[in-house]
């Protein structure tokens, strides 16, 4: 099984944004939207906001799954995509 993570603030979500998940989500069997928690930015929407806008968007794939995360992201690879 091929697993994707995709890390990022999406406050907002763009085009740019659902264009990326969109392709990835045709080439791996399991794509993660990772939403950051970032204190150091002045969020627009809420995490979960951001994150049921993102669900919203992406609710024609059935491989896609939102979590929202706080720390190192490559800490929260390794607990979504474990080996």
């Amino acid at each position: 099984m091929v697993k994707a993570v995709y890390p990022g603030s999406f406050d907002p979500v763009t085009l740019g944004h659902l264009d990326i998940i969109q392709r990835s989500a045709r080439v791996v069997d399991q794509l993660i939207i990772g939403i950051a928690v970032n204190s150091a930015k002045r969020p627009l929407f809420t995490l979960e906001e951001r994150a049921e806008l993102l669900k919203k968007a992406t609710s024609d794939y059935s491989n896609i799954t939102v979590k929202i995360f706080e720390g190192m992201t490559v800490e929260f690879a390794r607990e979504t995509t474990p080996i």
